[in-house]
């Protein structure tokens, strides 16, 4: 069904139809959405789930109408600054991969609209109800997600205002908690920090100065407690305050369900009524959910080297499902996986790495395998040291937050991808725009990262397999981004998609956790070309030419970019461009240094990090 947009008139039409059918509005906002379905309604307008159909795939998005009613007109002008300021924020905020894209803001047949991403999943309201009350682990896990997410729009001087279950939803590509409606949001300046402003917020997650209108960053805070407060118990967080007492009584309602002291005190703290003796930032907070000693980390205008990346994250354990294929490219496996890592979470990028243990395996292409070139030989065992892995390749978000960050050697474009979505990988990225962002994220971060050597990327790809894919011997569209209309071995043929596909989308990871190792874009290496591998290293180290180095060291890195060597660089993986042939885990290409192209693309790797 298509809706129409008119106020006074709101009749569904069928699909198809340009116009309503009732009142002769045009159904298509800008020629381009039109809404399918209401998925929410409050005192300032509506919301729709809509369809764009500019775009081939037809995707799904949410506009938002701006619809006042019953509103006192003295407050009407206060209601369209809030709606403005929305599109304001979503502009500025929606860069970070949880945090809702906005698409446009404009305003047609005198009313104001947003359109923005559309987050496939469900609120953690609706996962209560569903699922019952949160573990422990679980409210450690949504903690870290929020505070992180929290920890960027405070650095963008942004408060919510409104975090409350309704408004965080676990998309279902990745399971990652996403936090929309900044319907709410508030740019804090020093001149407002005591001034009395509008009183906004759910009352039950609201923290008291925020209700006197002097909303404070860890107002926000107070919220996310009082929400976990509600997840552990499933009762309302007015019955989980004695008003008479003075004090919070969650205890008495978690019926079973465990909490240690540990974490007893941080959402203790988190829920102070007084704003002074509750945590000031997310950092306190993360610093308390993890009391692990920390390194100090090195000078921001030096680089990382092997020893100081001993600084510790916060250990994360991954959870997801292993496919497994038959030679016609059906799935006969189906297993629970898996794995630990951490979130680098400097300046909100929240990159998701996981372990890759040490081992050995056969490099290279057997003689037998369908499809094998001479540059995949000959075969050769290889002793790989254990190191951390990007799970998907680098978004398109976490690249413009790179980009932004102070300049190494080189400049960065922020924006060079072709296939736009901030959760589609980046591409059109030359080696040298890689190891750029890796020298920048290194000196940030306080840890190292770089490229992947070729031993260390084919190593992480098997995962202790030996078949063409990870998968087993062939490839299918179902679980990976290439040219469906061709095929591999016994294979059928699948969808071909003709761009890049958001990282993770297919949810189909290797044993280790590690999201298109096969397909999607090609991903770069460190190591220059070489067209076979006799000579190769045999202990998973950067196979340079002419060079006896270090590869765990920031300062050897900077080195490469400024040393202007003509040799080709590697790419493995292959891409959405491709025949499944090039696609699989000994599958190599090579290209300039400087090339760009849309179906090239990275993910980075950390040493020795867990």
């Amino acid at each position: 069904m298509r809706h129409c947009l008119n106020p006074a008139c709101c009749q569904p039409n069928p699909d198809g139809h340009q116009f309503c059918q009732k009142c002769g509005n045009p159904l298509l906002l800008r020629g381009r959405y039109w809404a399918k379905e209401v998925i929410g309604q409050g005192g300032f307008g509506r919301t729709f789930l809509a369809v764009d159909e500019d775009k081939p795939s037809k995707p799904f998005c949410v506009i938002k109408q701006f619809l006042p009613q019953d509103l006192d007109p003295e407050m009407l002008p206060k209601a369209i600054a809030l709606f403005e300021q929305e599109a304001q924020q979503l502009e500025i905020l929606g860069t970070h991969p949880q945090i809702p894209e906005l698409f446009a803001h404009f305003v047609e047949n005198n009313q104001s609209y947003l359109v923005q991403e559309f987050i496939n999943g469900i609120t953690l309201k609706e996962e209560l109800k569903n699922q019952g009350v949160f573990s422990e682990q679980q409210i450690r896990d949504l903690l870290e997600d929020l505070l992180n997410i929290l920890a960027f729009i405070h650095e963008k001087n942004v408060i919510h205002r409104d975090i409350k279950p309704d408004n965080i939803i676990r998309r279902q590509a990745d399971q990652k908690l996403v936090l929309v409606d900044f319907g709410a949001a508030k740019v804090l300046k020093q001149v407002q920090r005591t001034a009395t402003g509008t009183v906004i917020g759910a009352a039950e997650y609201c923290a008291p100065e925020q209700g006197a209108g002097k909303a404070r960053f860890n107002s926000d805070l107070y919220s996310l407690g009082v929400t976990c407060l509600h997840l552990l118990t499933q009762v309302s967080p007015f019955d989980l305050y004695a008003v008479h007492d003075g004090e919070w009584v969650w205890r008495d309602y978690l019926n079973g369900n465990r909490v240690s002291d540990d974490l007893r005190k941080i959402l203790d703290r988190l829920v102070e009524t007084a704003s002074k003796k509750r945590y000031q930032s997310t950092a306190e907070v993360l610093a308390d959910l993890d009391p692990t000693p920390k390194t100090s980390s090195p000078a921001k205008s030096s680089l990382p080297s092997q020893t100081s990346t001993s600084i510790t994250r916060p250990i994360q354990t991954y959870h997801y499902e292993i496919i497994t294929l038959n030679e016609q490219g059906g799935i006969i496996q189906r297993q629970k996986g898996q794995n630990q890592g951490y979130l680098e979470s400097a300046e909100g990028l929240n990159l998701e790495m996981v372990r890759i243990p040490a081992g050995e395996f056969m490099m290279g292409a057997p003689q037998n395998e369908a499809e094998r070139s001479n540059d995949e030989g000959p075969q050769h065992r290889v002793i790989v040291p254990e190191f951390a892995m990007g799970r998907t390749a680098i978004t398109q978000a976490q690249w413009q937050i790179v980009a932004q960050l102070p300049q190494v050697v080189r400049f960065l474009n922020p924006d060079p991808a072709k296939f736009k979505g901030k959760n589609n990988p980046v591409e059109t990225v030359s080696w040298e725009d890689c190891i750029e962002f890796c020298l920048r994220l290194s000196q940030d971060s306080g840890k190292l990262y770089r490229l992947p050597s070729e031993a260390e990327w084919e190593y992480a790809c098997r995962a202790g397999t030996t078949t063409p894919f990870h998968f087993g011997p062939t490839l299918s569209s179902q679980v990976a981004n290439y040219d469906g209309n061709y095929t591999y071995g016994k294979g059928k043929k699948g969808e071909y998609r003709k761009k890049t596909i958001p990282v993770g989308s297919l949810s189909a990871p290797n044993v280790w956790g590690l999201h298109d190792m096969h397909g999607n874009v090609w991903e770069w290496c460190l190591d220059d070309w070489h067209g076979s591998y006799q000579g190769a290293p045999a202990d998973g180290r950067v196979w340079i030419d002419n060079d006896n180095h270090s590869q765990n060291d920031g300062e050897w890195l900077k080195g490469l970019l400024n040393n202007k060597s003509t040799s080709s660089k590697l790419l493995r993986g292959g891409s959405w461009y491709d025949f499944p042939e090039y696609c699989r885990s000994a599958a190599r290409g090579n290209d300039a240094r400087d090339d760009r192209y849309d179906d090239f693309g990275f993910r980075v790797v950390a040493p020795r990090t867990l």
